[in-house]
């Protein structure tokens, strides 16, 4: 697991049924291409976010394929439809098989 991880995420806490919300996340991650040597003169292992998905109540709303080339602490902004009360559940994967959560809770107005 790769230290100082953190998700981050902003979420309304509240929305009409069936309005479309921005959601806002997060993820402090160093990001290690895999392509640096250390001074040593050692390969760093690689180390990054590799997948980014959001779910609604258990159904998908978003799965994102994170390539090497991202930067560092990726962010994500995207709408999503709120069509009752709720929890968006937000996952990110790292290379190394870590899995990092975060859930918010979303009360119609």
């Amino acid at each position: 697991m790769a230290k100082g991880v953190k998700p981050r995420v902003k979420v309304p806490k509240t929305a009409a049924a069936g309005e479309a919300i921005t959601i806002k996340t997060l993820i402090s991650h160093k990001m290690e291409s895999g392509q640096r040597k250390d001074s040593d003169g050692n390969l760093i292992p690689r180390s990054i976010i590799n997948r980014f998905t959001t779910s609604f109540n258990g159904q998908e709303v978003l799965d994102v394929v994170v390539e090497p080339a991202v930067s560092t602490n990726p962010y994500f902004e995207f709408e999503a439809l709120v069509p009752e009360a709720g929890e968006f559940t937000f996952t990110w994967y790292d290379d190394d098989g870590s899995v990092y959560e975060a859930k918010k809770a979303v009360a119609i107005a």
